[in-house]
């Protein structure tokens, strides 16, 4: 069975992307989904992502880490679906699309970034060593200093799977500031992945959040770099740790587009 898909990336955040209305994909499993996105046996990627119908929106997003296991919200990977939805006509400038936790609005801006609402945060559980809080995925901060010389991938792996985050675990970020008080850093370990991505969606957000929170400021939109790219992070504080309007906003590259052979 041959499959078309394209490649998309969200700041270094790589995605193979399936236009799953006449395609059938109901019998992509875990182990199939894994080797699509294997980097040396497959095409690639941190995650697939299938466009489908839905009757309440102009699309669904359905969503799967590298592992092969279906994810929660994406944020880079919302974006490059928007952008996927645009190429198909699906959509001109503005879309609205299901996750899986819920609906999402997102525009195409004239200089071709995409903006895009993520879902309210309710809360901020402070813990000693950091922040968790849930932003469609659920994300422990951590502020540091030298953000270069942290090793993501082995502190991370080792916060993610702490027995205080439960059976499913966290997402990992380590934020510090950079050059001014709207402007962070953030590197990201991310459960599915299960390694340092270039750039994580939800994962920028709930950094911006938390340093509102952190640093007792009043400023409600954050200017981001992650190791693939930036970012901006805007916001409204509902009360002390509630927030509203949460939006992401950057670029979502078509990188190219392709078929691959697989068997079901």
């Amino acid at each position: 069975m041959k499959v078309q898909f394209s490649k998309y990336h969200g700041t270094g955040n790589d995605f193979v992307v399936i236009d799953g209305r006449e395609q059938d994909t109901s019998g992509f499993d875990p182990d199939l989904i894994g080797q699509i996105c294997d980097r040396r046996l497959g095409i690639g990627g941190d995650g697939l992502i299938i466009l489908r119908e839905s009757e309440r929106a102009d699309f669904r997003m359905l969503y799967y880490n590298s592992d092969g296991y279906e994810g929660t919200m994406c944020g880079n990977g919302g974006r490059c679906i928007t952008a996927f939805a645009s190429r198909l006509g699906i959509i001109s400038m503005d879309a609205t699309f299901e996750g899986i936790d819920g609906l999402h609005s997102a525009t195409i801006l004239p200089n071709e970034e995409i903006r895009l609402r993520l879902r309210d945060v309710e809360g901020i559980r402070w813990m000693e060593d950091g922040y968790l809080l849930d932003t469609g995925s659920p994300h422990f901060v951590k502020f540091v200093s030298q953000l270069e010389l942290i090793d993501v991938a082995a502190e991370g792996r080792e916060i993610r799977n702490q027995q205080r985050f439960g059976k499913h675990g966290v997402n990992v970020n380590f934020v510090e500031r950079s050059g001014g008080p709207n402007r962070i850093s953030v590197r990201t370990f991310e459960r599915g992945v299960e390694n340092e991505t270039h750039s994580c969606g939800t994962g920028v957000a709930a950094a911006a959040i938390c340093s509102y929170f952190h640093y007792k400021s009043d400023i409600l939109s954050y200017h981001v770099g992650t190791p693939g790219g930036n970012l901006n992070v805007s916001f409204r504080s509902q009360y002390h740790n509630q927030f509203s309007d949460i939006y992401l906003t950057g670029p979502a590259a078509h990188v190219y587009d392709g078929s691959i052979e697989i068997t079901l």
